[in-house]
Parts: structure tokens; sequence; C-alpha cells
């Protein structure tokens, strides 16, 4: 602790997550949803990993950003959820800074990794519906790894640039985090000093991180709506917009809680709706496996199999 009370990130000192509020009777129910949830997520997404990797059919490109975006979910639960149970189960719900600035990296380097891959994948489905016969040629296995490597690198680096600027705030006062984790934006608001920089940046690497890939996206799946509707086979039709649907569903609600959390103002009546919103770190990886990889005949077969 320095003088006048004050401490940096990089101290002895905890800190307590609020989470979900100090309701002893919800606690329980709290840790079985939370428990399942991170257990079906896990499971799931492993599945998907040891299927694209056992299968030989399905080594291939359509199966290579699915195979990789579940690896990734796995990873991302594992940075939120075993902390949060442990909360529940024992009612502790202090974090060292150390352990919180871990959680930190970990998890801001996992979602920015998952952004980028998700901006990937609707390039590589508008391709594969928009530019069927160019396919082959755009989007080969050197490709995949770079946009797979470029979303991992981009990832490390934001992270690494935003945890590098935690040492560097003061804390006075309450070290009390009204989250269920450690996130960057909860940790800025009760930092003492000035923190101008530290908001400038963030909300720099917001925009980059969220605005844009999620135009990227959403720009993919306006050419993909307008090429499925040029299907003459209502069937056909039918279809196409069943897969591409689902896809822009969980696209949209990942980006847009992300907007919500990261890029719209934190006034007061705002904090609340973006600790709700955060639950996008939970229920997405849930999600994804269910929309991106078991709805797909070859992997049911695999999985029969």
């Amino acid at each position: 602790v320095e003088k006048g009370g004050r401490d940096n990130g990089t101290s002895p000192l905890g800190f307590l997550l609020v989470g979900m509020g100090n309701v002893p009777t919800a606690q329980t129910a709290l840790f079985l949803l939370s428990l399942i949830i991170y257990l079906v997520t896990v499971v799931g997404n492993i599945l998907i990993v040891v299927l694209v990797v056992a299968e030989q059919h399905l080594h291939t490109l359509m199966y290579f950003f699915p195979g990789n975006l579940s690896s990734l979910e796995t990873f991302y639960s594992s940075a939120i959820l075993p902390r949060l149970l442990a909360s529940f189960l024992t009612g502790d719900r202090t974090i060292s800074a150390h352990g919180c600035v871990a959680q930190f990296y970990f998890f801001a380097a996992l979602e920015t990794t998952e952004c980028y891959l998700l901006a990937a994948m609707s390039y590589d489905q508008y391709l594969a519906v928009c530019q069927p016969l160019l396919y082959a040629s755009l989007m080969t296995w050197k490709v995949c790894l770079q946009l797979v490597a470029g979303s991992w690198l981009l990832g490390l680096l934001v992270s690494t640039v935003l945890t590098s600027l935690l040492p560097q705030l003061q804390f006075c006062g309450p070290r009390t985090i009204n989250h269920f984790f450690c996130d960057f934006t909860p940790l800025l608001e009760l930092a003492c000093g000035d923190t101008s920089m530290a908001t400038l940046v963030a909300f720099i690497f917001g925009f980059l991180d969220v605005v844009f890939p999620f135009l990227f996206a959403l720009a993919s799946y306006v050419c993909i709506i307008a090429a499925i509707l040029r299907i003459p086979s209502n069937v056909g039709r039918q279809k196409a917009f069943s897969t591409c649907s689902a896809h822009l569903i969980v696209v949209a609600a990942f980006y847009g809680s992300l907007f919500v959390v990261y890029v719209l103002p934190r006034t007061a009546p705002l904090r609340q709706l973006s600790k709700v919103f955060s639950f996008y770190a939970v229920l997405t990886p849930l999600a994804n496996p269910l929309i991106y990889s078991l709805r797909n005949r070859e992997v049911r077969e695999a999985l029969r199999k």
C-alpha cells in the first residue's frame, strides 16, 4: 500500500467480485445452473474438436474454422466459470490482484480472438455461398491458417496492451468490482487519479475489436442473404436460410452484447445493463457447438460412428 492509502494493481491486496449479489437462498440454484452450463459447454466443444481431429472426412476447410472456434470456446469458458463456481460453492467472492489481472488477460485475449475469428468465418461462408466457383482458389489451407493465426495474434496483442495498463492504475477506497469476473471497465471505474489515457485506449480497442469485425460480418451476411434470395428453389432457399439465420443470430447476439458492454458510455443506468449483457461470455460458448457444428449432417454422422 502506497502512501495516502493508495495501491496499484500489482499490490497483494485483492478485489471483491460482487457477482450476482449476496443472496444466500439463490447460491445453490446459481451454482447448479452455472455448473450445468459449464459442463455442457466444455463437453460439447471438446466433442467437436475430437470429431474434427479424429474423423478423416472432416479434415476439410469447412470444419477447420468450427474446430478452432470450439477449442477457443473451451478456454474462453474456463477463464470465467470455474472462479464463479468456486464463489457460489464457498461464498468467498474475493480474488487476488494477480489472479484478477491473469483472469482479465486470458479473457480479453480469447474474447478478442473470437471477435476476429467470427468475422473470418463469415468471410468463409460468403465465399462458399456467393463465390462457389472461386472458393477453392481463394480459401486455401494457407489462407485459413493465416486468418486463424491472425485472429489469435490480434487477441494476444490487444490483451497484452490492455493488461499492461492495469499495474499503472491507482486504487483507493473500496476494491469492490461490480461484476462477476475481472474486466477492464469495472476495474477502471475503481481507479482514482487520471484514467483518461486508459479510457481512450480501451475505447479505441473496443471500436476496432467490436464495431469493425461486426460490420464486416454483417456485410458478409447481407451478401449471403441476397445470394440466397436468388435461389430458384423454395426448398433450397429454406435450407440455406435455416443455416444462415442461425449463424446470423449468434453473430448479432455476440457482437451486440459486446457493443453494449464495451462501446456504449458507462452511465449509471447502463452499468447494470452491461453486467446483464456480459452473460454473452457464458452463453455464447454454449450455443456455438449447436449452431456451427451439431446441426451439420456430416458432424452428426461422425458423432454416431
